[in-house]
């Protein structure tokens, strides 16, 4: 069973979906969370509740100056096991309808603060030798359809950069890896597609349905334990 008692374990966009179910699985197996999410509103609520499982913080990857802010807390952190970017948007538009805002905007939130997360947390692990980063891609960096330039190109530089930091900071003992979910039954899922074409994906897939986000929720929680001894560089499709 994975335990991560004693460990430090920092997830974005964890207030909802597979993030908020990757909190809560974390949560019950010990580890002592560092949690985000983008509604202020909602983190107060959540730090005021006399069980809550981590330290939310209300951070807006969007914006540079609540990002900075945020690097400076993982920068003062004493230490850091796991780190896990699972915050994301994914607007949706034809290529040829795209604003460049939206694409400006998309590339910061699920590229740019990904990486600057991921290398503060590696400064903090290779202080330790040991380390766990976990990347939230999407089935859509590899296999995309109409109205997802911008989503899909953002997740497969999350997939890319993935692999490429495995190969930098795997002599220090850090394994780094992404899960790529592909049709999971979430609050972006039933509004991005209506039931009919829910119902048409579920139909493609093998079990006959969607994921839930708690097994998507499993699978970090091995990738990001100690019993995971060999396996990074890789991006694994649930």
């Amino acid at each position: 069973m994975n335990t991560y008692e004693g460990q430090v374990v920092l997830i974005t966009g964890a207030t909802r979906g597979i993030g908020a179910s990757i909190a809560e699985t974390f949560a019950a197996a010990g580890a002592d969370l560092i949690l985000t999410g983008t509604n202020q509103k909602q983190i107060d609520q959540l730090n005021s509740e006399r069980h809550r499982i981590g330290q939310y913080f209300c951070v807006d990857f969007d914006s540079n100056n609540s990002l900075t802010n945020f690097l400076t807390r993982v920068s003062a952190l004493d230490r850091l096991d796991v780190c896990i970017n699972n915050a994301g948007i994914n607007p949706l538009n034809e290529i040829d309808k795209v604003l460049i805002e939206d694409f400006d905007r998309t590339t910061r939130v699920n590229f740019r603060a990904p990486y600057l997360i991921c290398q503060e947390a590696i400064r903090k692990m290779k202080v330790s030798s040991y380390g766990r980063v976990l990347n939230i891609g999407s089935i859509w960096a590899s296999s995309t359809k109409i109205g997802r330039s911008v989503y899909s190109a953002s997740k497969a530089g999350l997939v890319g950069m993935t692999r490429a930091i495995a190969t930098d900071v795997g002599r220090f003992n850090i394994l780094v890896n992404a899960i790529s979910p592909g049709f999971v039954l979430t609050d972006m899922t039933r509004s991005n597609l209506s039931e009919e074409a829910r119902r048409e994906l579920a139909n493609q897939v093998p079990l006959g349905r969607f994921a839930e986000p708690e097994e998507i929720a499993k699978v970090a929680a091995f990738l990001c334990s100690k019993e995971n001894t060999f396996i990074t560089g890789q991006d694994i499709v649930v």
